[in-house]
């Protein structure tokens, strides 16, 4: 199964081509464009509510393994140039560039763009990503960018077995109430294998649940592996107790207050002892204080662009959290928004 995040400005024709990747399904900040045929399944997930909010741009790129960023012939503007720095605080491994309405350039400005992407990339986590243009009006390349697309998630589905004997974690991005059934989420498994019958804690709320049933595209299954989609039935638990970001698991740390080894985006704004940013982590996200900032063992009152600090942070809600999740801390005030990623200390 291959999950794909669709980012871009609002003007990368994104959300047309994603139309041509699946069929339209759930729609919140983020829209769900489902595919399967034979052994082939798909899902896009299409960052609708971005720019608005860049919530909803972690919210894909998080229940995503692999990133589509669209880039139209006019090239970089500043909203996908704040896509780039996301992409690279969050240490995106699997990605494909996508030149899109090609019918509306030419063949030697689309290779001359190219390079210039390559050069603005050089360094980052895109740096070695493959190119492909598609029209978004005739959709030449589309069936070249489906290939593309399946190919780069058999490399990933392959990696995922990896994960498979892991301790069993799923994110949640839907919760509701069905009549007979009672409370149904959907998400994805982050690592290991989850069972029907399964006893599980939802986080930070620390309640204990049972998986009553697991469907996949709709097709009832007795386990799932790393990498998979899941629609969950749960005994012992109700809808209203479980929000978007919850994690499902037998053990996650929960705090409000929280010390991160942050490293600063180059293009970040510096920010000060004092200040107000915001925290992600996986779909969790709080608003936090900047209570303290040092270096190599150092007090600091202010951290600088492409520095790396120890960031105590005061929280205003509980957070859940794994020792190896990355954070990513925004400054929802700034035109470039976000700052820094880092693990907790």
């Amino acid at each position: 199964m291959t999950k794909i995040a669709i980012i871009g400005s609002e003007k990368s024709g994104k959300t047309t081509l994603a139309g041509k990747l699946g069929k339209k399904g759930s729609v919140t900040d983020i829209t769900m464009y489902d595919y399967a045929k034979n052994d082939k399944v798909l899902t896009t997930i299409d960052a609708t509510g971005y720019p608005a909010s860049v919530k909803s741009l972690l919210t894909a790129l998080n229940l995503s393994d692999i990133a589509m960023l669209c880039i139209p012939p006019q090239g970089l503007d500043p909203l996908a140039a704040e896509c780039i720095i996301s992409l690279d605080l969050l240490g995106y491994r699997h990605g494909i560039i996508v030149q899109t309405k090609a019918d509306l350039s030419y063949p030697l400005a689309l290779e001359e763009m190219k390079e210039k992407l390559r050069k603005i990339t050089k360094g980052t986590v895109l740096e070695n990503w493959q190119y492909h243009t598609v029209s978004t009006t005739t959709f030449e390349g589309m069936e070249e960018l489906k290939e593309i697309i399946f190919s780069m998630g058999d490399r990933v589905d392959a990696e995922q077995r990896s994960l498979d004997s892991l301790p069993a974690r799923v994110v949640i991005d839907q919760s509701f109430n069905v009549t007979g059934i009672g409370c149904v989420v959907l998400g994805a498994v982050l690592q290991g294998t989850i069972h029907a019958k399964d006893k599980m804690v939802a986080y930070p709320g620390k309640k204990d649940l049972e998986i009553r049933s697991i469907q996949m595209h709709d097709v009832d299954v007795k386990s799932a592996p790393a990498g998979a989609r899941v629609g969950l039935a749960l005994k012992n638990i109700q809808s209203k107790d479980i929000e978007r970001g919850f994690v499902l698991s037998a053990h996650e740390n929960v705090v409000e207050d929280i010390t991160l080894e942050c490293t600063l985006s180059q293009l970040a704004k510096e920010f000060a002892v004092g200040d107000m940013l915001h925290l992600f982590v996986g779909l969790q996200s709080a608003p936090v204080k900047v209570k303290s900032i040092s270096s190599e063992g150092k007090d600091a009152e202010k951290a600088k662009a492409g520095k790396k600090y120890l960031l105590e942070l005061a929280g205003t809600k509980e957070i859940s959290y794994s020792k190896d999740d990355r954070f990513v801390l925004a400054n929802l005030d700034g035109k470039q928004r976000f700052v820094a990623f880092g693990y907790s200390h």
